[in-house]
């Protein structure tokens, strides 16, 4: 089976070629996003294989069946990017991967909470220069702090465990409560209680129909002035101008992105060589503040996650391309 892998990166080529290989597979690694207007690339191919900002919509899709191509599998979680219904009226076949490593992503979100809070960037940057004052580089404890959880999946409990680890108070929103959560000590709420309660309000939630825009000017009203927000969800979760508006009045104290509303066209490169750098000016603008911190939508990059994503999508082209009519079990299945 030769399978056009779209976005592909260098973790792809160390994680999952090998094993497309070992299973028989002919990968053909395309570091460019599957758009319509690259969807030729996939000419020649049995299978593609796509990554979370790629474009599966229906234009692209029906560029894919143009080409033949009737199976899809996606390296992610995250499917907002596939139109399900396009694809299913296509004949398309489509799995995703449902569960890697939940403590990647939870723990990156640790990670960047830790960084903004006691500025370990900048003592990291003053240092390397020889400068060892600790002039505007107190944080607070995290132990006895109030912190919100929005989604309490895999993700989202790993997350409330690390933050009951440091002694915070937890409070969650979820239409499912998870009853082990609640039974140790997570506090459910409604958005309203867990906004105006949470210093620390971090989103763990997929993106739907009904939450695109979820943080917002009038949600980020209801935080207490001066709160961290910590997105390591979708992008579109937030509202980028809002977020900006509440940084400028000072409403939001800081802000940790691992990913943002527009980054289809600009993650996954190097722009640092490039005329006129990363062109999304207020994308730009968010890195140039002090009080945000931005990583490129790699909460997932640990080696467990890239190997139990690669060991599920091979897994998935496998099943896909010989289960048309979806006899076999395949838990990541979308269509």
């Amino acid at each position: 089976m030769k399978v056009a892998v779209f976005s592909a990166q260098q973790h792809d080529h160390e994680h999952l070629v090998p094993l497309m290989r070992e299973a028989g597979m002919e990968p053909v690694m395309d570091e460019r996003r599957l758009t319509p207007e690259s969807v030729n690339d996939a000419a020649g191919a049995d299978a593609v294989c796509a990554f979370t900002n790629d474009d599966l919509g229906a234009a692209t899709l029906d560029g894919l069946h143009a080409l033949g191509i009737r199976v899809i599998a996606l390296r992610c979680s995250g499917h907002d990017n596939l139109d399900h219904e396009h694809a299913a009226s296509l004949g398309m076949r489509a799995g995703r991967v449902p569960a890697y490593s939940p403590s990647a992503i939870a723990e990156h979100a640790v990670a960047l909470l830790m960084t903004l809070n006691r500025h370990t960037h900048f003592a990291w940057q003053r240092t390397r220069r020889g400068d060892f004052r600790l002039n505007h580089l107190a944080g607070f404890d995290v132990a006895q702090r109030n912190v919100g959880v929005i989604g309490t999946g895999k993700i989202g409990a790993i997350f409330c465990r690390i933050m009951q680890g440091f002694g915070a108070r937890v409070r969650a929103m979820d239409p499912y409560p998870d009853p082990e959560l609640q039974a140790a000590g997570v506090t459910y709420t409604d958005l309203d209680g867990l906004l105006s309660e949470s210093n620390v309000v971090c989103l763990m939630c997929p993106l739907t129909r009904d939450n695109r825009h979820l943080i917002n000017a009038d949600t980020l009203a209801r935080m207490p002035r001066g709160a961290i927000l910590i997105n390591t969800a979708r992008g579109p979760l937030v509202d980028t101008d809002a977020l900006e508006a509440a940084l400028d009045s000072g409403q939001l104290g800081a802000a940790a992105l691992d990913v943002y509303e527009d980054e289809g066209p600009v993650f996954f490169r190097d722009w640092s060589g490039t005329e006129g750098g990363v062109p999304d000016e207020r994308l730009v603008r968010l890195t140039q503040r002090d009080n945000v911190l931005v990583t490129g939508h790699q909460a997932f990059l640990t080696h467990e996650g890239l190997t139990g994503i690669a060991e599920t999508t091979v897994r998935n082209l496998q099943v896909l391309s010989r289960d048309p009519e979806g006899h076999e079990e395949l838990p990541g299945r979308l269509v």
